[in-house]
């Protein structure tokens, strides 16, 4: 049996000829298509055909009859054949449109068809409007397509996904006749089946970012998934989660349809040009049915999931979902924070009302998550008395020093903004906890870049931001950067100076100790030592480290005596300094010269102020700098003031008024701690002021 199709132009429809031979006595419209058939094979097979054929002869003969009552002369040499012969039947929505009811044809002329995934479901609706039933023929299409349908595809993982999307277009005759479940059900007792062979489980990184698309079939068969419509999908993964499926296949199934359905989700990959883009109102739907439905329980943990969910987190807050949907969103990111970037956290701020260039608030919402689940999981383990083993502690706290890291580096980056407040800096600073920094150089970072871009904060303000800030976790670097940093607070410049002191004395002492410990057996090798002798020099090291702990501390308070002291004595110097500027200048050449030899440097009259820009160039520039001091005088005025007495240094100065003796001190405060980093020697110095002072 062959075909023929022709285009007619006048009506704008195809013809379809069976070109058995034998003249055509059955004209059948189905869509666009007007198809030229025979009467006999379609009744054979098809009891509505059969039916309406038998309706339009029956009313073709009751026109000729009631014609030949009334005298009509009828030529029929000169009638077209078609009104003569032809009967017409029209077929108005047809399941499937021309090409099913055309495949249909073929069967009822030859009884043999190729059946597949993509038109057992057609046929077998075709069926059904036709009613090809075992009653009507032996073998008929119904039969054949469910046997087809039920030994061969719902027997296949793939097969039923495709036959299901081959359904959106049947509705609601598919639902009716219960392909559309039978689909949902073989897909779900397939996807729980405990044969892994059968979807090539586990699913990799790679198969989620879409690499890898050469590998086995078996390993994309969750991607035929997006091809289902919203609906069809929705009820599909409803169906997965009431059997309890592992929560990896529920969220990978969930991940693929987001980024194929919403733009967006997937900044890596590149959607198809092809593709139909929905609307805004169905994305919006769309989102909310993927995120209400991902699994608690994380199924997938890796980089490439976590920016999945910051990409649906951005496309739910540019469509404005709900807030339960936005809350589901950072739960889940903030439950696996530590496999973020730093670009997946810079998420735009949306909202006309926020000033600030990045959404803070959602990352600070995203942290308090974290934070709440490490908590949890370590009560968890305390109240169950489960002892961690070394690993499992050593992956929370590598856990929590990446979550740092990353929480460091977004502060630098959102630092620079000028409407950043500096309320909302200092909380996420102070969020974390102190073990999840080893070193607070990344903190202190974004504390020199917020002080940079916000030069107008108040001095209170100031000294808050640097709060946040551990000097006795600073590295070397950070410690030399911050000592000459002028835009840092004269209290956090002092604080570092004075840990990086009590650092350089702690490994000096931890030097010297380890020297006395080892000396008297130098020369023997270790291997020759006795066993008690060894228990005792080991159990030396313990008094002698908790004296010197002892030491330390009361180092420590005695500084913070003398710096609190040292801060008055500034303040009261500023003030001095400030009314000798309305002064005008006096020749004060004769103790000038005096204080010159005894001090062994020169000054200057010009008054320098320690928190001005001009002092922190006079330390870059030694051409600039007020004080003409080098390593040889300073070294000079270091030993000579180490020798003096109240004595001997009244009698020089007794003739320099008070607040010329007092910018004296200041010059040279200034220039002990700027260049000879002794900070004990100006702070003795200044108390000895003081003390001249109060004469």
């Amino acid at each position: 049996m062959a075909s023929d199709m022709a285009d007619t132009s006048s009506s704008k429809r195809q013809a379809w000829f069976c070109t058995n031979g034998l003249p055509s006595d059955v004209v059948i419209d189905v869509g666009d298509m007007t198809f030229h058939l025979h009467k006999f094979p379609l009744m054979a097979k098809s009891k509505t055909l059969h039916m309406m054929i038998t309706e339009q002869e029956r009313n073709l003969t009751v026109r000729r009859v009631s014609a030949q009552e009334d005298n009509e002369e009828i030529h029929e040499e000169n009638k077209p054949e078609s009104e003569t012969e032809y009967a017409y039947v029209t077929l108005p929505e047809f399941p499937g449109g021309s090409e099913t009811f055309e495949t249909a044809v073929k069967f009822c002329y030859s009884g043999k068809i190729e059946l597949s995934s993509a038109n057992v479901a057609q046929l077998r609706c075709a069926g059904e409007v036709l009613e090809m039933t075992e009653e009507y023929c032996e073998d008929n299409l119904i039969s054949k397509t469910e046997r087809f349908l039920s030994q061969t595809l719902l027997r296949s993982l793939k097969e039923s996904i495709k036959t299901l999307k081959s359904c959106q277009d049947l509705l609601p005759l598919a639902e009716s006749l219960g392909i559309v479940q039978r689909c949902i059900d073989s897909i779900v007792s397939k996807a729980s089946s405990s044969d892994p062979s059968l979807f090539g489980w586990p699913v990799t990184e790679a198969t989620i970012s879409g690499a890898g698309a050469g590998g086995n079939a078996g390993d994309r068969w969750f991607d035929e998934l997006v091809y289902l419509s919203p609906s069809f999908f929705k009820r599909l993964i409803i169906a997965i989660k009431a059997r309890d499926l592992n929560p990896e296949i529920i969220e990978n199934c969930l991940i693929s349809y987001a980024k194929t359905h919403i733009p967006g989700v997937n900044r890596a990959g590149r959607r198809s040009s092809s593709s139909s883009i929905p609307s805004e109102i169905e994305q919006k739907e769309l989102l909310e049915i993927i995120v209400t439905n991902l699994p608690k329980e994380n199924g997938i943990t890796s980089s490439t999931a976590v920016a999945i969910y910051f990409g649906m987190l951005r496309a739910a807050n540019i469509l404005n979902t709900s807030d339960a949907c936005r809350s589901i969103l950072e739960k889940k990111i903030g439950s696996q924070l530590q496999h973020s970037t730093l670009d997946d956290l810079l998420i735009p701020s949306y909202s006309y009302l926020k000033e600030t260039l990045y959404d803070v608030d959602c990352v600070c919402r995203i942290l308090s998550h974290f934070l709440q689940t490490f908590e949890t999981i370590t009560t968890a383990d305390v109240i169950g008395n489960v002892t961690a083993d070394d690993e499992d502690n050593r992956n929370r706290s590598v856990t929590l020093m990446l979550v740092g890291k990353l929480i460091d580096g977004y502060l630098s980056e959102i630092a620079s903004d000028a409407n950043l407040k500096p309320e909302k800096f200092l909380e996420l600073a102070f969020a974390l906890p102190e073990t999840a920094r080893l070193y607070d150089d990344g903190l202190y970072r974004s504390v020199d870049v917020y002080l940079k871009a916000h030069p107008w904060l108040p001095e209170d303000d100031r000294e808050k931001i640097c709060g946040v800030l551990d000097c006795r976790k600073l590295t070397l670097e950070a410690c030399t950067h911050a000592a000459q940093n002028e835009r840092l607070p004269l209290r956090a410049v002092v604080q570092v100076l004075f840990f990086e002191q009590l650092q350089l004395r702690q490994a000096i002492a931890g030097t010297l100790m380890s020297g006395d410990i080892g000396q008297p057996d130098m020369q023997r090798p270790p291997e020759v030592l006795p066993q008690d002798e060894l228990e005792r020099g080991v159990g030396s090291t313990w008094p002698a480290a908790v004296r010197e702990n002892q030491v330390l501390r009361l180092d420590m308070d005695s500084m913070r005596t003398r710096v609190n002291h040292l801060e008055r004595e500034c303040s009261t110097m500023r003030k001095a300094i400030a009314k000798i500027d309305k002064v005008d200048k006096v020749d004060t050449g004769g103790w000038r010269s005096s204080i010159s030899r005894k001090f062994g440097c020169k000054f200057k009259t010009q008054v320098c102020d320690s928190h001005e820009p001009t002092v922190v160039e006079a330390r870059k520039d030694r051409t600039h700098r007020h004080l003409k001091f080098d390593q040889k005088s300073a070294s000079m005025a270091r030993s000579n003031f180490l020798t003096w007495n109240t004595d001997d240094v009244t009698s020089e100065l007794m003739n320099a008024d008070i607040n010329e003796l007092k910018l004296v001190a200041k010059t040279l405060f200034d220039h002990a701690t700027s260049r000879l980093g002794g900070l004990g020697f100006a702070t003795s110095f200044l108390s000895w002021v003081a003390s001249f002072s109060a004469m």
